[in-house]
C-alpha cells in the first residue's frame, strides 16, 4: 500500500475532485482529504485504515474460539503486538526500497524513517512480513498455535486491505497507467492532474479492494466448510493476494523499483508460486498422516478449559473481595440512614416524658 508524498494542494482544507466519466453516465465526487480537530489535520486515509483494523479484529475475535480453538485473550495479545509490528515493518520496507531506488529522489535514514511518517510512505508487503514475524514470537510467548493464528490473521488482513485501499481513493494515489477513454472504470482527479496527468487512468485501488473482498468471502466460506489443515487459509491467502497483486501492480505507475523490476510484482509472483506448491504438499501430508485440526485437538481444549477456569477464579475472587468489603462495613457498626432514623423514632416513643404527656392528654380527654 505505497503512499506518495503528500503535496500542498491536497491539504485537508482544500476541496478535491474525482471523476468517473463512464460510470453511471458520468460520476463526479467533490470531497476533502480529511478534517481538523483543534487545528490538527486528520486524514481519511488513516481513519479508513483504523476502521479496517477494528473490523478485522471484531471478526477474528468472534470466530477464534469456536472455529479455530484459540482463546480471545491470547488472540488479542498476539494481534495487538502484530499490528504494531506491522505498521513499523510497512514503514521500514517503504523507506528502504525508496532509498535504494535511484529514481525516487528521496533517501531516508534511521531518524527520518520515523519522524517523517506524516509525509506518507508505507508498503503493504512490509507490513504483512513484519506482522507474521512478530506474531510468531508472541504466539510462542502466549502458547498459541502459530499456523492457526496465521489462518485467522489472513481473514483479518483481507478485511483491512479491502477497506484500507479506499484511503488510496481519497488520496488519489496508487492509480494505474493511462487506460482507454471508454473503459467503464476510467478515472481522473484534481490531484492526479496536478501531477501532470491529463488523461484517464486505471483505479488500481478499486481493483485491489474488490479482489480482497472476493478473497475474504471465499475464504470465510472455505474456513467453515472445507479447511483440512492448520495454515491452509494462510497459504490460500498468500496465493490469492499474490495472484491479484501481480497483475494489478503491472498497471501501477508508482511502484517501488529494483533496477528494471517492480519489487511488489516480483514478491507477488514468488509468493503465489511458493504458496501454491506448499498448499499441495501439506494437503497430501495431512491426508496421508491424518493430522487433525488444532481446534479438534486435545491441546486446544486443554488450554481453553484452563483459561475458562482462570477467568472463573478471577471473577470469584472479585466477588469475594466485594463481599468482604460489605461485611467489614456491617461489622464496624455503620448503619444506613434509614435504620438510624427508625431507631430514633423508636427511642422517642419509649421515652418516659413522651409517656407522661400521653397520660396527661388522656386525663384531659376524660
Amino acid at each position: 500500500m505505497e503512499i506518495t508524498n503528500l503535496i500542498a494542494e491536497s491539504a485537508v482544507t482544500v476541496k478535491n475532485k474525482i471523476e468517473f466519466p463512464n460510470l453511471f453516465g458520468g460520476t463526479e465526487i467533490e470531497y476533502y482529504r480529511g478534517f481538523e480537530i483543534f487545528g490538527i489535520p486528520v486524514y481519511w486515509y488513516g481513519v479508513l485504515i483504523a476502521i479496517g483494523i477494528a473490523l478485522a479484529c471484531v471478526y477474528v475475535f468472534r470466530c477464534c474460539e469456536k472455529r479455530f480453538g484459540v482463546s480471545r485473550d491470547r488472540a488479542f495479545d498476539v494481534v495487538f503486538a502484530a499490528t504494531i509490528g506491522g505498521f513499523i515493518g510497512a514503514r521500514i520496507y517503504y523507506c528502504v526500497f525508496t532509498s535504494l531506488d535511484p529514481n525516487s529522489g528521496k533517501t531516508y535514514n534511521f531518524v527520518t524513517t520515523f519522524t517523517e511518517i506524516r509525509d506518507g510512505g508505507v508498503a503493504i508487503y512490509g507490513g504483512i512480513i513484519a506482522a507474521f514475524l512478530i506474531g510468531f514470537v508472541f504466539c510462542k510467548i502466549r502458547k498459541v498455535n502459530y499456523l492457526t493464528m496465521c489462518d485467522m490473521a489472513s481473514l483479518g488482513f483481507l478485511i483491512g486491505q479491502s477497506l484500507g485501499r479506499w484511503g488510496n481513493f481519497v488520496n488519489q494515489e496508487a492509480y494505474g497507467s493511462d487506460c482507454p477513454t471508454d473503459w467503464l472504470f476510467a478515472m481522473k482527479g484534481s490531484i492526479i492532474e496536478s501531477q501532470g496527468i491529463t488523461g484517464v487512468v486505471h483505479p488500481c485501488f478499486l481493483y485491489e479492494s474488490v479482489w480482497c473482498l472476493l478473497g475474504f468471502i471465499f475464504l470465510h466460506i472455505y474456513s467453515k466448510k472445507l479447511r483440512t489443515f492448520d495454515g491452509e487459509i494462510f497459504l490460500i491467502y498468500i496465493a490469492w493476494y499474490g495472484l491479484g497483486r501481480f497483475f494489478i501492480e503491472g498497471l501501477r505507475t508508482d511502484s517501488l523499483m529494483a533496477g528494471n523490476f517492480r519489487i511488489s510484482q516480483v514478491v507477488a509472483a514468488v509468493s503465489f508460486a511458493a504458496a501454491l506448491i506448499l498448499l499441495v504438499i501439506f494437503k497430501i501430508l495431512t491426508k496421508k498422516k491424518n493430522i487433525p485440526l488444532y481446534v479438534n485437538s486435545g491441546a486446544s481444549q486443554s488450554i481453553l478449559e484452563s483459561d475458562r477456569k482462570a477467568e472463573q477464579e478471577r471473577l470469584e475472587k472479585k466477588a469475594a473481595k466485594k463481599n468482604r468489603k460489605a461485611q467489614s462495613i456491617v461489622e464496624t457498626g455503620e448503619n444506613p440512614p434509614e435504620t438510624a432514623d427508625s431507631s430514633e423514632e423508636e427511642e422517642t416513643e419509649k421515652s418516659p416524658e413522651n409517656n407522661e404527656d400521653t397520660a396527661a392528654d388522656g386525663k384531659n380527654d376524660e
